[in-house]
C-alpha cells in the first residue's frame, strides 16, 4: 500500500466518524481556529468548548483582544490552567494588528513569528484555516505514526525532526487533501490510536498497521509520568490567582496570605506570577493582576 493510500483511508474514516467540534465547523476564522489550538494544549476538549465560545464571543477577532488589557485575558482565561497562555495570545493578538492588519497571517514564517506561536500551533493554523500542506504533528500523531508506520508501540515524549519528515510523507501532494489528512491523523490518534487503550478494530488502517502486524502490547503504563497537583506551588499559583481574578484592582498582601499556610512556598509562587508577567505590584504590599493599573515594583514578596 502506498502512502497516499494510507492517508486516503484515514481521511475517509474521518469524514464519516469526526466529533461535532466547533472550530471545525464551516465558516469558521483563522483568528478562532488559533485561540482552539492555544486552548487546547495540555487541556482537554471538553474543558476546552465553552471557554473558546466565551473567548469569541467577548473578543471575535485580534483587534479586540488587542484593545483589552493582559488582566481581563487572564481573567477570562479562568481555570484552563497555564494561564501564561491567556497572556501570550494577547501579545499574539498585538502583533497581529501591529503587523499585519488584524488579519491572522497565511505564510508559516510569519505564524512561527509571533508571540507563543510554536512549530505546532503555526501548521496547524496554516493547515486548518488555510488548507496548506504541512505536517501538523502532536502526540495523537506522533503515536498513530510510530505504530501503523514505523511498528513501535510508542514515540516518545518529545517531537523530533524527524517526526515531521515521517509525517509529511504521509501526506497526499494536493494542499486541501493534505489538511484535511493533518486533521484525520489526529482525530485517530485522540479516539481510536490511544495511548492504553487503542481500539485496533475499529482502526480503518488496522490491517497495514506495522505495530499491529507485529503483535506486539500497548505499553502498560503511562508514556509520561502523570505531574502531581495537591501541595505543589502549581496548587498555590492558582489559588493566588483565583483571588486576584475575583478582584478588579489591587489586593493586599494580607489577603492573599490566607489562601496558603506555608509562607515560604507562598512567597515563592507569588514571585513565580511575577516573574511570568501574570501579576504585578500595586504599591508596597498589594499585587494585581497585570495590566490592570500601573505597576509599583515596591511591593514586597518575602512578607
Amino acid at each position: 500500500m502506498t502512502q497516499p493510500d494510507f492517508a486516503t483511508l484515514v481521511s475517509r474514516w474521518f469524514q464519516q466518524h469526526a466529533r461535532d467540534l466547533p472550530w471545525r465547523a464551516p465558516g469558521v476564522t483563522p483568528w478562532a481556529i488559533l485561540v482552539s489550538e492555544v486552548m487546547l494544549q495540555q487541556t482537554p476538549v471538553v474543558r476546552v468548548v465553552p471557554a473558546w465560545q466565551a473567548w469569541l464571543a467577548r473578543w471575535p477577532d485580534p483587534a479586540a483582544l488587542a484593545a483589552d488589557t493582559p488582566a481581563e485575558a487572564i481573567r477570562m482565561w479562568g481555570r484552563l490552567g497555564y494561564p501564561r497562555r491567556a497572556v501570550r495570545l494577547r501579545e499574539c493578538a498585538v502583533a497581529i494588528v501591529d503587523r499585519h492588519g488584524g488579519q491572522v497571517p497565511d505564510r508559516l514564517e510569519q505564524l512561527l513569528a509571533l508571540p507563543g506561536v510554536g512549530t505546532y500551533t503555526a501548521r496547524a493554523v496554516a493547515a486548518f484555516a488555510y488548507g496548506q500542506r504541512h505536517p501538523v504533528v502532536d502526540t495523537n500523531v506522533r503515536r498513530v505514526v510510530c505504530r501503523a508506520v514505523a511498528g513501535e508501540p510508542d514515540a516518545g515524549p518529545v517531537t523530533r525532526p524527524a517526526d515531521l519528515v515521517a509525517t509529511e510523507e504521509l501526506l497526499p501532494v494536493e494542499p486541501t487533501a493534505a489538511a484535511l489528512a493533518s486533521a484525520a491523523f489526529m482525530e485517530l490518534g485522540a479516539v481510536i490510536c490511544t495511548a492504553r487503550s487503542p481500539r485496533c478494530t475499529a482502526c480503518p488502517v488496522e490491517s497495514v498497521c506495522a505495530w499491529r502486524a507485529s503483535g506486539q502490547e500497548a505499553p502498560a503504563g503511562p508514556t509520561r509520568r502523570p505531574q502531581r497537583y495537591a501541595g505543589t506551588d502549581r496548587q498555590v499559583r492558582g489559588l493566588l490567582l483565583g483571588v486576584l481574578r475575583e478582584t478588579t484592582g489591587p489586593v493586599p498582601h494580607q489577603r492573599l496570605d490566607q489562601v496558603w499556610t506555608d509562607d515560604v512556598q507562598r512567597a515563592r509562587a507569588l514571585a513565580g506570577l511575577v516573574q511570568d508577567g501574570l501579576v504585578e505590584a500595586a504599591g508596597a504590599d498589594s499585587f494585581r493582576l497585570v495590566g490592570d493599573g500601573p505597576s509599583h515594583p515596591t511591593a514586597d514578596l518575602t512578607t
